[in-house]
């Protein structure tokens, strides 16, 4: 179907029409006007939530700015759009949303192969709040993507070849690494490529995961389908498995098998699948899969190299009631979706990898659209073929990519040719045929040969069909006393630091190893790195000298370089420049770390005026880790300093060809106007690198824009950008200006400012150091430490703060979530909040004060007259509300808790569903209970079929295996009372217990396993 009435795409502008029928593709800047439900602003107070679960792993959401509101009235808002087109495709990309494809649609066909959404409605399901459906999100370095909602950088670049490019970037919001992702579309093929590099920019080994997820629109009829060799699926993080495409078990709680005689069981049809769910390929031999519409006879295949793409998973919210209430929260008329998720170096969620100092990842996957083939049992990136045998029916299709005039298809059975046609093959003009065999024939005895131009494009028989072994499921790690080895230890604390793991820490893992050993190398370069990342200096550098002390008790030389560089790291932090370069260059023996060191030994000649030394060790660096554009800088920069500007802009093109959006180098290139249009934070990023480089002018200039930078969705950076200013003057010598700099940060405002990281704590060390009176250090110093776990120094910093005077309400809240969770003194955390009330009342400290209140002991009636002071701040917030509303029943004001849950709309946020449902199911078994005391059976009766019954407005409805014991127990024994036998025996057959897969034990404790919690914990039980 063609959504254009709903979402007009502009028409091809004139100039690049041509050159589309020429069977040319072009790509074009130019917005869309898109009805928008706008998401809410920022809040001002961080979020230190290091123990929330996201999709599995950590929904860790500090320092970017938390978005818990999105406005209910659309609004007609104009949004950038790149569009590119060829003769088959056409596409757009949204750069002001994390650069997703929203629409991916088959000209030829008139349908749309990717999910368009005519709306830009988010719901409450990203990261940091909101999130939108359909087209391609590209999910780094976790999934959701945390920037999903902000903008990249964008460049169109047309290729020799009569491709285009349009690359999209940005600095991740955590480690601040660097995703590029380039969507391409060929001259006169119907593929779409993406084409990813994903750089380590920073000084640290990371860890990341790349899913693209892409929508697409289901019904009935839509089938997602996999490599026929695929014969089980696993859920996140291998917790269950079942078979497939026929589930041989429950899973997710719902039972498949009992629903076998009708096709139930069949997991590869959306119609089946009855409650949210996940389901990932546990093996392959083959780099496709898709999803096929057999209603529209059309749907589309991906194709990447399955030795870096394992991931293949298909998620839904599921074919009901509950799930249909979700697609109503992300669009306005356009139905459900489901995701099918392409992963590469990542087969799971959460799966994690590694990336290096200064490492590149480079990869492509491909989507091209299918007609009239069916699904998919064989494809590559030219063709995709569909081959069934049954009994005495053959039928075969073959789906190509690009035009293949007079190609041959041939089909054999038991290697005898039944078919065998010259046909003129393109993306809209598929081959299907299908014939009746006069002998019964195996589907393993057929074969289907594409032959174009005297080469193969595909070449498929199905494979033997053999028991395959069921695979591993994942069992939750011992505690650390119950692990036998130190080698164990090691790598389970590897493990939860490489997942990101939410709930249990490495560090027990690893002290019990040293508690046995305590000179194990591993375990003690484990925990210096912790320290390092927590910028603890003198704890790591104690650590990692321990390390290698055992490292080089018997040898002098370790065959591993990595301790020996984050001991250089950690000196160089501690300002013994000598002693880190001895390190580094150690740590250069091993090839693995030549590149890293020789960057971090290069920066250090540099910014000390050694530029020739800077050249030759940015040579040595690139000798071994050419994709690091780091080291390119470096090499940019000595160049000019040493007079051979030719050489440089050599320098330039080569690094800009690989990478076009790399905004140090365009910066080098450019000047500073290259980083109009960037984010305060990635302003800095850029001027700290132009610093590392020795290029402090450029620095100084590009810190003096980040200074110039509203704040954004992404934060306020002004004040920072300032003290780093102050930070690179002092060094330099330039004390008053420094002082100056100083001067003007504290006079900067300084909400949504959420420091993070080694430099930004360098920085503001630096300046409360310089001058230990400034409040606004002392307390966005305290942010950093806090989400560093840093909890004594944090609270320190704010009780002195407040001490000298800081009445802002974000310090004194700040305090007191420190003086809660590092004093254990909820009435001292009490006290802070009610003063941060008195100073300026708002919802969210509304809703926290009271959250406190019911961890300290309050009792309920006075957290009632609490909140019913606020009542008008306490109804802004969907959770506020929940909780007003069970506090309300609990006293008996049922008549005010139905005011509110009668008239006020709700919106769920993924992981919290469920919530305002049992609010309302607890009003309505409490209006029962009063009307039955009231001899009133009758509106007894109905305030349990009102609690059945869930209103539109409460923006979720029951999940299909929902506990229902307790509303259609008590329906039935009201039946009963008024003789009503066969309802109450109707009734009591909709009772059914739990069955829902629950991420909280029954100790209360947190499941290793759990994909969400519903409460952001800012306030676990205390110890």
């Amino acid at each position: 179907m063609n959504h254009d009435a709903q979402l007009n795409l502009p028409a091809v502008p004139e100039s690049l029409a041509a050159r589309i029928a020429a069977g040319g593709a072009v790509a074009w800047s130019q917005p869309v006007t898109m009805r928008t439900y706008e998401a809410g602003a920022p809040d001002e107070y961080p979020l230190f939530v290091n123990r929330r679960v996201y999709q599995g792993s950590s929904g860790r959401i500090y320092p970017v700015p938390f978005v818990d509101h999105v406005e209910e009235v659309p609004v007609d808002r104009q949004w950038r759009a790149i569009h590119l087109e060829n003769r088959w495709v056409r596409l757009m990309v949204l750069p002001e949303l994390g650069g997703r494809i929203h629409v991916g649609y088959d000209k030829s066909a008139d349908y749309d192969f990717f999910y368009r959404n005519s709306v830009i409605k988010p719901a409450l399901v990203g990261l940091g709040g909101p999130w939108i459906s359909g087209g391609v999100e590209f999910n780094w370095p976790q999934h959701h993507r945390p920037a999903t909602y902000l903008p990249v950088e964008t460049q169109i670049e047309e290729h020799e070849d009569g491709s285009v490019t349009v690359w999209c970037s940005d600095h991740d919001p955590f480690a601040r690494m660097r995703g590029t992702h380039g969507v391409r579309l060929h001259p006169d093929r119907a593929v779409v490529e993406v084409v990813v590099r994903l750089h380590n920019r920073t000084s640290e080994a990371q860890t990341f995961l790349w899913w693209a997820n892409v929508a697409a629109r289901v019904h009935d009829d839509y089938q997602a389908f996999f490599p026929t060799d695929v014969d089980y699926v696993a859920d996140h993080a291998r917790r269950a498995i079942t078979a497939y495409p026929k589930a041989d078990r429950p899973y997710y709680g719902y039972d498949y098998p009992a629903h076998h005689e009708t096709g139930g069981d069949r997991l590869d049809f959306y119609k089946n699948v009855k409650v949210p769910t996940s389901y990932m390929v546990c093996d392959t031999q083959d780099d496709f899969f898709g999803g096929y519409d057999h209603a529209a006879q059309a749907g589309f295949v991906h194709v990447a190299d399955r030795h870096i793409a394992p991931g293949k998973k298909m998620w839904t919210w599921g074919d009901a009631a509950f799930g249909h209430a979700w697609d109503r929260q992300l669009t306005d008329s356009d139905g459900p979706y489901i995701e099918l998720m392409a992963g590469v170096y990542t087969d799971n969620q959460p799966d994690f990898t590694w990336l290096e100092p200064g490492e590149t990842k480079t990869f492509t996957q491909s989507w091209f659209p299918i007609q009239k083939i069916g699904v998919a049992h064989q494809a590559n990136a030219e063709a995709a073929v569909n081959l069934e045998v049954t009994g005495h029916h053959l039928q075969a299709g073959v789906a190509v990519s690009r035009p293949r005039p007079s190609a041959v298809v041939r089909i054999t059975v038991r290697g005898k040719a039944i078919c065998e046609q010259q046909v003129n093959l393109a993306p809209d003009a598929p081959f299907t045929w299908s014939t009746l065999l006069t002998d019964d024939a195996a589907p393993t005895d057929a074969r289907i040969i594409v032959e174009h131009d005297g080469t193969t494009v595909i070449d498929w028989a199905p494979r033997p069909r053999t028991e395959s072994a069921e695979p591993w499921q994942a069992v939750p790690p011992p505690q650390p006393a119950e692990i036998e080895s130190v080698d164990e230890l090691y790598l389970t604390g590897l493990h939860l630091t490489q997942y990101r793991h939410p709930t249990r820490s490495p560090i027990p893992y690893w002290e019990e190893g040293l508690r046995r050993d305590p000179g194990d190398a591993r375990c003690n370069l484990a925990l210096g790195t912790e320290r390092f990342h927590r910028g603890l200096y003198s704890e790591a550098e104690a650590y990692l000298r321990r390390a290698l002390a055992r490292l080089t008790r018997y040898n002098a030389q370790p065959r591993d370089g990595e301790t020996s560089y984050l001991l250089g790291l950690t000196l160089l932090r501690l300002g013994n420049t000598d002693a880190a370069v001895d390190a580094l260059a150690k740590a250069a023996w091993n090839r693995a770390w030549v590149a890293p060191a020789a960057v971090e030994r290069a920066r250090i000649a540099a910014r000390t005026g050694h530029f020739g030394e800077a050249l030759r060790l940015s040579i040595e660096a690139l000798s071994c880790g050419p994709d690091d554009n780091r080291a390119r800088a470096l090499q940019i920069v000595a160049l000019r300093r040493l007079g051979r500007p030719t050489e440089a802009d050599d320098v330039i093109a080569t690094a800009l060809a690989a990478s076009p959006l790399d905004h140090t180098v365009c910066a080098l290139r450019d000047g500073i106007c290259a980083l109009s249009g960037l984010d305060g934070r990635t302003v800095i990023d850029v001027a700290l690198d132009l610093s590392r480089a020795g290029d402090d002018d450029g620095a100084l200039e590009a810190l003096e824009l980040a200074a110039r930078i509203a704040p954004t969705p992404a934060g306020e950076f002004r004040p920072l950008a300032h003290y780093h200013r102050a930070a690179i003057l002092d060094r330099l010598g330039r004390t008053q200006e420094a002082v100056a700099a100083r001067l003007i940060a504290q006079d900067t405002p300084d909400t949504l400012c959420f420091p993070a990281g080694l430099d930004d704590q360098h920085v503001l060390e630096s300046a409360l150091s310089a001058d230990p009176t400034n409040r606004q250090v002392r307390c966005l110093l305290a942010m950093l430490y806090f989400d560093a776990q840093r909890g004594d120094e944090a609270l320190d910093l704010w009780e002195s703060a407040i001490a000298d005077g800081e009445t802002g309400t974000v310090a004194l809240r700040n305090a007191a979530i420190a003086t809660y969770s590092v004093k254990a003194d909820p009435a001292g955390a009490l006290a802070l909040y009610e003063r941060a009330l008195a100073v300026r009342p708002d919802a969210r400290l509304v809703y926290e004060h009271d959250q406190l209140c019911a961890r300290a002991g309050v009792s309920v009636v006075g957290r009632v007259a609490n909140l019913d002071a606020r009542r008008d701040l306490v109804l802004r917030r969907d959770d506020a509300t929940v909780t007003y509303c069970n506090l309300l029943i609990y006293v008996q004001r049922l008549d005010d808790a139905a005011t509110i849950l009668d008239t006020r709309r709700f919106a769920p946020f993924e992981g919290g569903e469920g919530q305002v449902l049992a609010v309302w199911e607890r009003l309505n078994l409490a209006l029962s209970r009063t009307s039955e005391q009231e001899g009133d059976l009758p509106g007894a009766i109905k305030a349990v079929h009102d609690a059945i019954a869930v209103p539109e407005h409460l923006g979720e409805t029951r999940h299909p295996l929902a506990d229902t014991t307790e509303i259609y127990t008590r329906l039935a024994t009201l039946l009963d009372q008024s003789g009503r036998h066969d309802e109450a025996t109707a009734a009591r057959t909709q009772v059914r217990g739990h069955a829902i897969v629950t991420p909280v034990l029954d100790d209360g404790s947190v499941d290793y396993f759990a994909t969400s919690l519903p409460d952001l914990l800012l306030f676990p039980p205390l110890d």
